[in-house]
């Protein structure tokens, strides 16, 4: 049984992915019509909702954090799911409101689920040395 907070990450990504993909329209609009579908989902899609709004509102400082981080690699070169999973993973980091290793380890989770086994690292990486850098580890 997956912990209410991960699964909120879950939907959160998925919304971010979406709205990126649609060309970033508000939040609520990518949110409804899965809220329409799965009204059963309200309570967890309402926090993802929130968490997503949060993140896409600050995408430009998060990217530029990623692109920092991310050596040798251009931000428009990392896949889109990566891309969110990433901005999650630093806003998260950059909020404090969660322990900086439940952060890094529930990013490096979504890497799995939603990419591959070669994306973990990857993502543990980018976050790990934003972590550092900030000091929080």
């Amino acid at each position: 049984m997956l912990r209410p907070e991960t699964k909120t990450r879950a939907r959160a990504l998925q919304l971010l992915y979406a709205w990126e993909l649609h060309g970033r329209p508000p939040m609520h609009a990518v949110a409804e019509p899965v809220l329409r579908r799965y009204p059963q989902c309200r309570s967890v899609l309402g926090r993802a909702e929130s968490l997503a709004s949060a993140v896409a509102s600050d995408v430009a400082h998060l990217d530029q954090d990623i692109a920092d981080a991310a050596e040798n690699w251009r931000l428009e070169r990392i896949g889109a799911v990566e891309r969110s999973i990433l901005r999650l993973g630093v806003y998260e980091l950059s909020k404090a409101e969660v322990p900086p290793r439940v952060a890094i380890n529930e990013a490096v989770r979504l890497a799995h689920w939603f990419v591959d086994s070669r994306a973990a690292p990857f993502v543990n990486g980018v976050l790990d040395t934003l972590a550092r850098r900030a000091g929080r580890l």
